[in-house]
């Protein structure tokens, strides 16, 4: 009787230690080596998210965890859809996103969430299927950045125009509609001529609007580009007509596209953020969401411009950083990339 109250004894121990030890491996975090990320962006084949590759990669030899990234070849809301969607039966533990048009993104992302896949958004301020949203800086102020540069420019008097990738691309239509509203508040002496034109991500489509806008407004001062290839394909439209002295082009570009048309004037000023480090910190967010950590106020992703994040008020999702940048002819080749 003894031995075998004994054996039960040593049994039950065995099976409460084989119990804890289940219980420790299941709280653990999960290996990143284990874990696959996909990036999935506007379009795949320009500067802007060439760059952004580079910090999905260095996100990868970082952490270990397994990256890639993907985008159409043009900025079709329908493709970046049937992107998601294909990713979602290969269950990766993360998609990063950053949407051409976030409304027609909510439905394919609410079905990856639905399937365990952590989602993170950049540029998409407001959309609900998404575990976070990601901001480089506040959309509104970096609008108003803008407009004050290119009204000193224009010494606040002239007609102007917006280029921005699509009415649908919600940060830059948040860029040139509190420029706008700054506009009219406090350089009364500037006009926008017309609502904002669509160029679609593509440098030769802003460079022939850009044409167009030229001939129909020839008394025009100012152009504001919103999408990495509008501002270059504004400013050769300008070069090509010989008006780089006298019309102010202001935007968002990549320093080494820019820099030649900086150097002329065809560009007064650019506007940006590096985008390696938005991958980064996108991607970042991901894999602490994975790891069951939080993502709140002060969070620190150790990712330059991303050191102290802050919730935007009025959304229960969106965080911004602190990464606006700003270049001239002076300073672009203080940014290598």
């Amino acid at each position: 009787m003894r031995r075998r109250r004994t054996a039960l004894l040593s049994a039950v121990g065995v099976t409460a230690t084989l119990i804890a030890g289940a219980t420790s491996i299941a709280g653990a975090s999960p290996d990143p080596k284990d874990m696959t990320m996909v990036n999935v962006v506007k379009i795949e084949g320009i500067p802007w998210f060439d760059r952004m590759a580079v910090g999905d990669q260095n996100f990868a030899k970082r952490t270990g965890v397994q990256t890639s990234q993907e985008g159409g070849d043009d900025t079709s809301p329908e493709k970046q859809v049937q992107i998601v969607a294909d990713l979602i039966p290969r269950r990766p533990t993360a998609i990063t996103v950053v949407p051409n048009s976030p409304e027609s993104l909510e439905d394919v992302l609410g079905q990856a969430r639905a399937q365990g896949i952590k989602v993170v958004s950049h540029e998409a301020t407001g959309i609900q299927n998404v575990d976070v949203d990601i901001e480089a800086f506040d959309n509104a102020a970096f609008g108003r950045q803008i407009v004050q540069s290119l009204a000193q420019c224009m010494g606040g008097q002239g007609s102007y125009l917006q280029f921005v990738q699509s009415l649908a691309a919600k940060t830059h239509m948040q860029w040139v509609n509190a420029a706008y509203d700054m506009q009219v508040a406090e350089f009364p002496g500037m006009t926008r001529v017309e609502g904002p034109i669509e160029s679609f991500n593509n440098e030769q489509t802003a460079y022939e609007n850009a044409k167009t806008v030229l001939s129909k407004y020839p008394n025009i001062k100012g152009f504001q580009g919103s999408g990495s290839t509008d501002t270059p394909g504004i400013a050769r439209a300008v070069r090509e007509a010989g008006l780089a002295n006298e019309i102010c082009v202001m935007g968002t570009a990549v320093p080494a596209v820019a820099a030649k048309y900086l150097a002329d004037g065809a560009i007064d000023r650019i506007f940006f953020w590096d985008p390696a480090m938005a991958g980064e910190a996108a991607l970042q967010i991901a894999l602490m969401l994975a790891q069951g950590r939080p993502i709140e106020a002060g969070t620190n992703l150790n990712v330059p411009g991303y050191e102290s994040l802050t919730k935007l008020d009025g959304y229960d999702n969106v965080f911004v950083g602190n990464a606006a940048l700003e270049a001239d002819a002076r300073t672009v080749s203080h940014y290598p990339f």
